[in-house]
C-alpha cells in the first residue's frame, strides 16, 4: 500500500483500527450483510490483512460451533434473516423434522424438544437413542421381532405405556398356570417388565 492510501490527510492521529479505513467495507458488504446483522466492527475476528476475501468466522467464538453436518451447510440456511439473535438450540431450526416425524410420532407422544438427546450433528437419521439400555430390542430375544415403534407403544400419545401381551403368544390361563406361586404376578404388561426388565424368560 501506498502511504498516501492511509494517509491522505496527514501522519499524525492517523487510527490504527480496521474499521476506520475498512468502514466502507464493512457497510457495502451483502453477503452475509453486515450492518443489518449487527456484525463486530472489529474486522480482524472474520479477516486478516493477507487476504480480505474469504472471511474465516471462527463459529466456537459464537457458542454454536459447527461440527458433522452443520460444517457443511451454508451459512444463509440459519441466517436467512440476518445474523444477530440467530437461536442456538437444535429445534428452533429443525421444528419442521419434529414436527413430522411419524415413527415414532415426536408430537403427539410428546417427546422433549431437545433434538441432540437422540440425535447428532454427525447424521440425523438413524437416531441415536439407545433403547437397548432402558430394554433391549436391538439385541437378545426381542432383535427383529418388530417393525416399527407402535408395535410395543400401542398409545402413540404416551410412549410410557408399551404392551408385552399383545405380541407373545400367551393366553391368560396358561400365563396365569405358568406363574402359579410368583409373587407379584398380574397378568399385565407392567408387571411383566417388573420381572422380566431384560426381557429374559
Amino acid at each position: 500500500m501506498s502511504c498516501v492510501s492511509c494517509h491522505a490527510s496527514g501522519y499524525t492521529g492517523t487510527p490504527t483500527d480496521c474499521y476506520a479505513c475498512h468502514r466502507p467495507d464493512y457497510e457495502g458488504t451483502d453477503d452475509p450483510d453486515h450492518v443489518a446483522a449487527g456484525y463486530s466492527t472489529d474486522c480482524r475476528q472474520c479477516h486478516s490483512d493477507v487476504s480480505w476475501e474469504g472471511a474465516d468466522f471462527d463459529h466456537t467464538v459464537s457458542g454454536f460451533p459447527l461440527t458433522g453436518a452443520h460444517a457443511r451447510t451454508t451459512c444463509v440456511s440459519c441466517h436467512a434473516t440476518g445474523y444477530a439473535g440467530t437461536p442456538t438450540d437444535c429445534y428452533a431450526c429443525h421444528r419442521p423434522d419434529y414436527d413430522g416425524t411419524n415413527d415414532p410420532v415426536h408430537v403427539a407422544a410428546g417427546f422433549n424438544t431437545q433434538c441432540a438427546s437422540c440425535h447428532s450433528t454427525s447424521v440425523w437419521q438413524p437416531a441415536n437413542w439407545n433403547h437397548d439400555a432402558l430394554f433391549p430390542i436391538y439385541s437378545g430375544r426381542h432383535r427383529d421381532e418388530w417393525n416399527a415403534c407402535v408395535d410395543c407403544h400401542v398409545t402413540p400419545t404416551n410412549y410410557a405405556v408399551f404392551e408385552c401381551i399383545t405380541c407373545h403368544e400367551h393366553n391368560r390361563t396358561d400365563t396365569d398356570r405358568d406363574h402359579q406361586g410368583e409373587d407379584g404376578y398380574v397378568y399385565q404388561s407392567a408387571a411383566c417388565f417388573q420381572c422380566h426388565p431384560r426381557g429374559d424368560e
